[in-house]
């Protein structure tokens, strides 16, 4: 893979006058004018902006240029992607961007200072929380670009955990980061006396959440929830609240919808489409668009809806119906054949219209809805497996004020 370094835009010669001539000319511009100069380029130029002079370095370190910054990736870029590889020993993390048509612009090798095993629970304005994927006791909040970090402080431990539901998000109205963890354990065996009645009961539950930039940074425990959540999965952030779909179970054959409001820290229910399509074949939540999206897997197609005004039952639309692809790199490999979709992934919407998929943890593909096309986006040196994070390229860091 090409890996962008600070050499990359440093040359000799000519290279040094023409470095010298531009840094000149920022000085007698006024700051803000600077400022905004500088956030109009794309992240692999801005982390090198400060060692290019004293006074470049002071510009790069103002507040504002990362909201400036911020501001501007979100209303007018593609996201880029975070491409996970878990690794024996230690895990890489690659940044992806894209051009404005939607084609592969660079690769770059992220450095993680601070762990070397982990599992990624979020990405939101910028920022990834990390969670080590062994010990299940350190969570760091990383900015993969400035490579500022914190390290929070361990969670509460249960000795037979089930599952674990995750979630890392903020909330518009209150500024505040969380950190969300929903524990689900078993009951002590001395706690049921009867072993049939044992095998039935539903896994206790635990809700922690961690509130950023407070100054406190301490796990407070929110009580239980009665809502089975899905497996592993980390929940999908809109408006302010992480969703996640619930499991389905032998007591319940429809998946519910539920939220968690990080303002009053609150669980409830979210509106949903016909339940009879809706809640038993919807497998998976993302964002498109901004708007809470919903993926159903059918046999031969991926089906996806759309709530296009958050809280509004009526609002659900089945806006995509994507047909079966089959990449090049997996054509010669029939035991994985995509045509039944239960491997594609949904991942965002590019800024060209094309929907942008995950096929078998290693192809990207690119479907154009209106010609119903496909594209597979080379990567050069992919891995086998990896998996990919929709993620916004930003100095952006807890402290730093954010305009949505």
């Amino acid at each position: 893979m090409e890996e962008v370094s600070a050499e990359s835009n440093i040359t000799t010669g000519s290279g040094f006058k023409k470095i010298h001539q531009e840094a000149t000319t920022m000085d007698s511009l006024p700051r803000e004018i600077a400022l905004n100069i500088l956030s109009r380029l794309p992240i692999t130029s801005l982390i090198h902006v400060k060692s290019v002079c004293l006074s470049w370095r002071s510009l790069a370190q103002d507040p504002l240029l990362a909201t400036m910054h911020f501001s501007r990736m979100v209303k007018t870029t593609n996201p880029c992607l975070i491409l996970h590889y878990d690794l024996p020993i230690e895990n890489h993390l690659y940044s992806l961007h894209f051009s404005d048509h939607g084609s592969i612009e660079t690769t770059t090798r992220i450095h993680i200072p601070m762990i070397s095993e982990f599992d990624i629970v979020g990405s939101c304005n910028g920022l990834l929380c990390l969670w080590h994927s062994l010990y299940k006791d350190e969570c760091y909040i990383y900015s993969p670009f400035t490579r500022y970090y914190i390290k929070l402080p361990e969670a509460k431990q249960f000795q037979t955990p089930k599952r674990v539901a995750l979630g890392f998000g903020f909330h518009p109205k209150t500024k505040e980061y969380k950190v969300v963890r929903i524990v689900y354990y078993k009951k002590e065996d001395g706690e049921v006396d009867n072993p049939q009645l044992r095998r039935y009961l539903l896994p206790e539950s635990e809700v922690q959440v961690l509130t950023l930039g407070n100054g406190s940074l301490n796990w407070r425990i929110k009580g239980k929830t009665s809502y089975q959540l899905l497996g592993m999965s980390s929940g999908v952030l809109v408006n302010g609240r992480l969703h996640w779909l619930t499991c389905r179970h032998r007591y319940q054959s429809l998946r519910t919808l539920i939220s968690f409001d990080l303002e009053d820290e609150k669980f409830r229910e979210v509106p949903v489409p016909s339940r009879e399509s809706f809640g038993r074949h919807c497998s998976r939540l993302v964002i498109l668009k901004g708007c809470l999206s919903a993926v159903n897997q059918g046999f031969r197609s991926l089906y996806i809806w759309v709530m296009k005004e958050y809280g509004v039952k009526e609002s659900w639309i089945k806006e995509f119906s994507i047909g079966a692809s089959i990449p090049r790199d997996l054509y010669y490999h029939p035991e994985q054949s995509i045509q039944n979709f239960s491997q594609a992934r949904v991942l965002c919407v590019l800024s060209n219209g094309e929907i942008l998929l995950q096929y078998y943890c290693r192809s990207l593909v690119s479907y154009e809805p209106n010609s119903g096309t496909f594209k597979e986006l080379g990567i050069r040196c992919l891995p086998e497996s990896f998996n990919a994070v929709v993620h916004i390229a930003s100095l952006n860091w807890i402290d730093t004020p954010v305009d949505l």
